[in-house]
């Protein structure tokens, strides 16, 4: 089992920055941040694997970066010239892959608003 802390959520205004963290109480093969809207899935917003591989979606290149400090087991997400359509809840995921099982594990989410 692992166990996922986020912080970092809050109000900002249009073109701000946020910085969200999340530190896993275990070695993760993956981590991940999704964000999701009332109504709406959980969409993918970022990840990276090992210590440099990062993937984004489209919606957030050139805005977010995410990186990890495998020393403390934390993920952070920067999230820069931020847009009123990123207002969401934002959840840490974590995949660990032992024996070839690959397990999922989610943070409780922490929320952003973007004010216009």
């Amino acid at each position: 089992q692992v166990q996922l802390v986020e912080s970092g959520g809050g109000l900002v205004q249009a073109g701000g920055s946020l910085k969200l963290s999340c530190t896993a109480s275990g070695r993760a093969s993956a981590m991940n941040w999704y964000r999701q809207t009332p109504g709406n899935e959980r969409d993918f917003v970022a990840g990276i694997i090992g210590g440099s591989s990062t993937n984004y979606a489209d919606s957030v290149k050139g805005r977010f970066t995410i990186s990890r400090d495998d020393a403390t087991n934390t993920v952070y997400l920067q999230m820069d010239s931020l847009k009123p359509e990123d207002t969401a809840t934002y959840y840490c995921n974590a995949v660990t892959v032992t024996d070839g099982n690959c397990e999922n594990y989610w943070g409780q989410g922490t929320h952003i608003t973007v004010s216009s």
